[in-house]
């Protein structure tokens, strides 16, 4: 497992971490011993970092890693999230009280003294720009709460804002062949000021595994049926942005990037971390299996100059006309 810095914070990544947004709900039935034992797997092949957030199963997330990390602090570095459990619009929502008590109750359920990357659940940019909720971290990190801090942010607006902040140590964005907006001016500036950037939703909420068929269907708990045209939450967070049926037709136009690859989910991730300024990718979860397959990109080459230049062409030409949402 390669590791990669975390900007200037200190942290040493494994370049392949995992979100556990899947193993707490919004995307189908999970099974809490299998989310376990994918945890384990994932550790034992030399994953070192997952990322999580305090609404993800109502904190059930944070519960399972506390489980799985107990006694490893020190090896396995664990972030999460705030804001969402209120109203995101409200500015009290951001202030010293809440913000702490969230902290707080971070820490009891992961079981830990520090977070060691605690960030911004992608609140509205004009919350961002007022800048308060910064100073809290500062304070919070000032007393040890937590070791580092950073934004999740769903514009390259909000993440170029975010880098300018002194204290912003990280951002986590949405960055994957079907939303490659971030290329020419997020990434560059990202590493020119020495922050880490985590990237979510690397596989377009499953669209760039190449495995879906336009007539698929969700379950019900499934942010992928109720949230596919943003009804619930940002519509980028869900298929890219993309309209389902539409996703589906690009992706598959997609199947050589698995040539010599494995498929296109190894593919899909290798994409990424061909990016230096790319500190890691955090697919998801719910099994042993998906973390095997997602590892497996260690072991796939990288894309050659002509093929990074079919790729750009191909979003440019074919795919980001079609994006919905601030992005």
């Amino acid at each position: 497992m390669n590791l990669r810095p975390l900007g200037k914070s200190g942290l040493q990544l494994s370049e392949v971490s995992f979100g556990t947004w899947a193993i707490g709900g919004s995307w189908g039935q999970t099974n809490d011993a299998e989310s376990l034992r994918a945890l384990d797997k994932a550790m034992d092949e030399g994953v070192n970092f997952f990322d999580s957030a305090d609404v993800y199963g109502d904190g059930k997330s944070e519960r399972l890693l506390a489980r799985a990390t107990k006694g490893k602090a020190d090896k396995i570095h664990i972030a999460t999230k705030f804001c969402r459990q209120g109203d995101i619009h409200d500015p009290q929502t951001y202030s010293e009280q809440r913000v702490r008590q969230w902290c707080e109750d971070s820490l009891k359920r992961l079981e830990r003294e520090t977070i060691d990357l605690y960030q911004i659940h992608c609140a509205p940019f004009e919350i961002l720009k007022q800048g308060a909720v910064f100073e809290v971290l500062d304070k919070l990190q000032q007393e040890g709460k937590i070791r580092a801090y950073g934004v999740s942010v769903e514009t390259v607006e909000e993440g170029l804002f975010c880098l300018e902040q002194s204290g912003v140590q990280a951002l986590q964005i949405i960055f994957n062949i079907f939303r490659q907006k971030p290329i020419a001016e997020l990434l560059p500036r990202a590493a020119e000021r020495g922050v880490g950037l985590l990237v979510r939703l690397p596989l377009a909420s499953g669209l760039l595994t190449g495995k879906f068929k336009a007539d698929a269907s969700f379950e019900a708990e499934d942010h992928r049926s109720f949230n596919q045209n943003g009804e619930a939450f940002n519509v980028g967070e869900t298929f890219a942005g993309l309209p389902f049926a539409k996703g589906v037709e690009l992706a598959s136009q997609l199947g050589w990037i698995a040539e010599g690859r494995g498929n296109m989910t190894r593919a899909s991730l290798r994409w990424l971390l061909d990016f230096k300024e790319i500190t890691c990718v955090i697919p998801g979860f719910k099994n042993v299996r998906q973390v095997e397959d997602n590892l497996g990109v260690l072991a796939t080459k990288p894309f050659t100059a002509e093929e990074h230049e079919r790729l750009r062409a191909f979003y440019r030409e074919q795919v980001s006309e079609h994006i919905r949402g601030a992005y």
